[in-house]
């Protein structure tokens, strides 16, 4: 007991440091459980221009006076905050919205505080309303307003000392001035001018970021450049590419991303199928970055020069196209930094370089960089010259290769950095890794990253995973890029599937997700024939060998692709990701889900088939509340796929999709 009394002794006097007497023991309100607020303000949430954050807390104070709460916000610019009032929506939970307009930072805080204004006011209509005298009440409605007074300019100020004043005079106007107090213009003024004593403020360094639309809705397109030759057998170039541009923008795509264009490491090159010897003249994996022909900064000789690659950045632009350039921070053996800077990277005992290891994965073409090591700061820097290298060169969007094995504070360090002088930039995260590293690279300023989608196979898990990035906190910083296939990933439901498989795992892609991608002529072919070790992974991978493509080849995903790429563009409510619902259905081969904007002007509903091979039926609800409709259901939906118009009468209506025709509806809905 007397181990436990000195304990106490300790802590009461820690406490009495933190909290002095004199500044906030009078303050009788507490504000709790902010949203959105990451990891206590240390990361900021994403936005675009024109949407809404809005923000709750647990706002309560002692005893039963009333408590007042305001949100305030500002734009970094500007100096003046703005003040909105907070909602109680019932047990001590609080509401406030406002609305990103411009792009940079937004700061926010919160305020609470008993206000003996507003609480005079309620109890003064209870006491009249109960055949009361009102004469002290009336005089202590005046000093409160005149304690209000005190907060206010000139203008505001006088008007409160004018109510004040009539409020005073109720010897000789007491009707009238009981009469004032019960009228709408006195409750609009105790809402609008309240009594702020003590006040309990949060200020946690809240902040929100607004980039670039296109962080929240894009369509991204990958190829290899070297496979875009119309000549079979000859490496591709630039200006290949720049000739397959319209082909790309007619599809619907507004990113066309490659892998890295930098020239390939000669030494321990890869050949076919990750053969660990290259035969003469196979071109090696575009990842494993460096040779004597230059490094990080330098293009490949057969794709072109500088010069060419910044024309392709601006045809690209001319027909509605970013160019997306792969950041891969890791290098060949023969990568000129291994010998102008060998201390920023590991070295075994025998004198030899350590390659890259994920065992029983050996990457000997590729060598890791050693961010511990004590030249840092020199390395941070160069590679932060190597972004803005590019950016200068016209690049405003970079897919980061592996960015989990590179420090969560360097990226941090980096992303602002680069975002400061270009703010417009975005940042892709491919790392499909842990759940709590892919939030730690989003929470680092990550303005997309890739997901589980690829592996999420059923309706159950689908919704679980949509649910889990809409609707928790993920939301706040997580901007999810759903891709089907990668060229280092092909998915097990998709090897040796019908391209029924691959036109399903699209749509939903595409309809899920505001931002999504494919790695396009493997997908628009249908390519499902899996390497023979077991694993996700392609034969005859693209990643080591140069491919011949016919460009001008069309099929039905292409036509699919295409179509789907033309309502996303045309229909709002699927340029968002975070306002899905997803709705009953009696048949668990049937998800279905609504996506529509706040005020339902625009509202699509799409229905899917998990089932590939087989037709599939069922009832699907209506979600009355949900759509606002109040009586007997009487919609019209129009399937954008194919045109055809259903009108639907019941709160429960027939549905089946054969996968051979189309397996899934884009469906316009029509109150």
């Amino acid at each position: 007991m007397a181990k436990f009394a000195t304990n106490y002794k300790m802590y009461t006097l820690h406490f009495n440091k933190q909290l002095p007497i004199n500044t906030l023991m009078r303050n009788r309100t507490l504000i709790e459980n902010v949203q959105p607020e990451v990891d206590n303000g240390q990361y900021f949430i994403k936005r675009i221009p024109g949407e809404i954050v809005t923000v709750t807390a647990s706002i309560f104070g002692d005893g039963h006076d009333h408590v007042r709460a305001s949100l305030y916000y500002r734009h970094e610019q500007l100096k003046r905050w703005q003040e909105i009032f907070m909602d109680e929506k019932g047990n001590d939970e609080w509401e406030a919205s406002f609305t990103v307009e411009k792009k940079g930072f937004y700061h926010y805080k919160l305020e609470s505080w008993i206000d003996h204004l507003l609480h005079w006011y309620d109890g003064f209509k209870k006491k009249e309303e109960a055949g009361q005298d009102m004469r002290v009440e009336l005089s202590i409605g005046a000093q409160h307003l005149r304690s209000a007074a005190k907060q206010y300019p000139k203008t505001k100020a006088n008007q409160l000392e004018k109510i004040a004043k009539q409020l005073e005079e109720h010897n000789t106007a007491y009707d009238e001035a009981v009469k004032l107090v019960l009228s709408p213009d006195f409750k609009q003024i105790i809402e609008s001018t309240p009594l702020k004593q003590h006040t309990t403020k949060y200020e946690n360094g809240l902040k929100v970021r607004v980039g670039w639309e296109k962080e929240l809705f894009s369509s991204w397109y990958e190829l290899f450049p070297r496979s875009t030759s119309q000549e079979a057998g000859k490496h591709g170039s630039f200006k290949d590419v720049e000739r397959l541009l319209p082909r790309i923008e007619e599809m619907g795509f507004d990113v066309l991303y490659m892998p890295p264009i930098h020239p390939i490491g000669k030494v321990n090159r890869k050949g076919k199928n990750n053969a660990v010897h290259a035969e003469e003249n196979e071109p090696g994996s575009p990842w494993a970055i460096g040779s004597d022909e230059g490094g990080h900064k330098s293009i490949h000789p057969s794709l072109g020069t500088l010069a060419d690659y910044k024309r392709l950045i601006k045809k690209a632009k001319e027909h509605g196209l970013d160019i997306a350039l792969d950041l891969a921070f890791q290098c060949a053996p023969d990568h000129p930094y291994i010998k102008e800077h060998p201390e920023w990277f590991l070295w075994r005992p025998d004198g030899t370089i350590a390659y890259a290891e994920n065992p029983p994965k050996k990457y000997q073409d590729i060598v890791p960089i050693n961010f511990e090591t004590e030249d840092w700061e020199n390395l941070w820097n160069e590679l932060k010259e190597v972004v803005i290298y590019w950016c200068k060169a016209g690049v405003q969007i970079f897919r980061v290769d592996n960015p989990h094995t590179k420090p969560f504070r360097f990226w941090q360090w980096l992303i602002s950095e680069v975002q400061s002088s270009y703010p417009d930039t975005i940042f892709l995260a491919e790392a499909f890794t842990r759940p709590r590293v892919m939030a730690g690279l989003a929470k680092a300023g990550f303005n997309q990253s890739y997901t589980y989608f690829t592996w999420r196979t059923n309706k159950q898990e689908m919704e679980e995973y949509l649910t889990e990035l809409t609707q928790t906190e993920s939301r706040e910083y997580f901007r999810p890029n759903f891709w089907p296939n990668t060229p280092d990933i092909l998915a097990y439901e998709l090897m040796n599937a019908s391209q029924n498989a691959f036109v399903k795992r699209f749509i939903m892609a595409a309809t899920l997700s505001s931002n999504y991608g494919i790695y396009g002529p493997s997908f628009e072919l249908g390519e499902n024939t899996p390497n023979t070790n077991g694993k996700e992974e392609y034969f005859n991978s693209e990643k080591y060998e140069t491919r011949h493509y016919d460009w001008e080849y069309r099929n039905r995903l292409t036509d699919i692709i295409t179509r789907v790429n033309q309502i996303r563009k045309k229909y709002p409510a699927l340029q968002t990701t975070w306002n899905i619902h997803f709705t009953s259905t009696d048949n668990d081969s049937l998800m279905s889900y609504i996506k529509m904007t706040p005020d339902k002007k625009n509202i699509i509903w799409c229905i899917v088939n998990f089932d590939a091979e087989n037709s599939q039926s069922g009832y699907i609800e209506v979600p009355k509340s949900l759509l606002g409709i109040e009586h007997n259901v009487n919609i019209k939906v129009t399937d954008l796929l194919t045109d055809e118009t259903y009108h639907w009468f019941n709160e429960w209506n027939y549905v089946e999709l054969d996968p051979n025709h189309y397996p899934a509806h884009i469906l316009l809905v029509e109150l």
